[in-house]
């Protein structure tokens, strides 16, 4: 297969200026906030999307400089495959992140409950839509008895799910 390249379609500003700033997950900070630059010639795509109250947004991790296939994850103490945490060094440095949309003005997009470093270039936005995006899962795998995740919500005030 030959190469996949994709090109920038805004940037995302936020105050987290470098990766060990930013929230483990943005659901875990609910008052961090941002904002994505969409470059202008994207703005008509926006049409209708201000009513939503959550979207995904999926970017590139440049700030990451290479990857392992095995890494720690930061709930847990022990090492597990890449794929199966949300580490941001990857073999392709793709990140998702499910932000709450706060208001559109022009081509500016005000979010919050952000976990993204600042200047993050924003490959696309999609509508997070309940019936569609949430499932009950049968099995968590570690994430489930993560060492270090009581102590996280405990920390953050966090209770966890029902």
């Amino acid at each position: 297969m030959s190469a996949i390249s994709y090109e920038p379609i805004g940037i995302i500003h936020t105050p987290y200026k470098e990766q060990s700033e930013t929230p483990i997950q943005g659901v875990f900070s609910p008052d961090s906030t941002g904002d994505i630059e969409l470059y202008p010639q994207y703005t008509e795509g926006l049409k209708e999307l201000s009513g939503f109250s959550y979207i995904i947004l999926i970017y590139h991790f440049h700030l990451s400089r290479g990857y392992s296939l095995l890494k720690r994850p930061f709930l847990d103490n022990d090492e597990k495959g890449i794929f199966s945490i949300k580490h941001y060094e990857r073999p392709n440095p793709i990140g998702i992140s499910v932000v709450r949309l706060d208001e559109i003005k022009g081509n500016r997009l005000y979010i919050s409950e952000v976990d993204i470093v600042d200047g993050t270039p924003l490959l696309d936005i999609k509508p997070y839509i309940p019936d569609f995006d949430v499932r009950k899962p049968e099995k968590t795998g570690w994430h489930k008895n993560a060492p270090n995740l009581p102590e996280y919500r405990q920390r953050k005030g966090i209770q966890p799910p029902q």
